[in-house]
């Protein structure tokens, strides 16, 4: 028996309608968020981490019902109104971060996440910071770069905590 879940995605209210068991994943996937992809499906690769209420969490994990009342933020929701990326999204560019790209949006969200509470990050707190991330392309050292490039134009940019832009 299906029930209703509602809750906030990308910065607007939604309502799923789902059976209990469902995934967050399989649910947003349903829902057509694409970048949210299925990986392993057992927490291992960070493939289909979004960002739940300022934490990232790989939605393989969560129950699509545990999302109710919560504000949830997939690689989209970063995309400015004029289409414009995000910083962390541009740097991936800049940088060479993206391959095959499939990770990629996991290792976005993690990111994000990671920088609101972190804006001038180490390398060595990026690493751990994405170590729930697998990458089978880049061998990891552009994704790095990317994430520090990030830190240094969010803080130029002056970034809020808090909000997504």
């Amino acid at each position: 028996m299906k029930r209703d879940v509602h809750f906030i995605l990308n910065g607007r209210p939604v309502t799923f309608s789902v059976e209990p068991r469902t995934t967050l994943l399989r649910a947003l996937r349903e829902y057509g968020v694409t970048s949210v992809k299925r990986g392993c499906e057992e927490g291992e690769c960070g493939t289909c981490t979004v960002v739940i209420d300022d934490l990232a969490q790989k939605s393989c994990m969560v129950l699509a019902l545990e999302a109710e009342g919560k504000s949830v933020l997939t690689v989209e929701g970063l995309v400015g109104p004029k289409g414009e990326l995000h910083p962390i999204q541009q740097a991936f560019v800049d940088e060479g971060a993206i391959q095959c790209g499939f990770c990629t949006p996991g290792m976005i969200m993690s990111a994000y996440a990671f920088l609101r509470k972190t804006p001038d990050p180490t390398e060595e707190e990026i690493r751990v910071a994405l170590a729930g991330n697998l990458c089978r392309c880049t061998g990891y050292i552009p994704i790095f770069r990317a994430v520090h490039k990030a830190a240094a134009v969010m803080r130029e940019l002056g970034h809020i905590p808090g909000r997504a832009r």
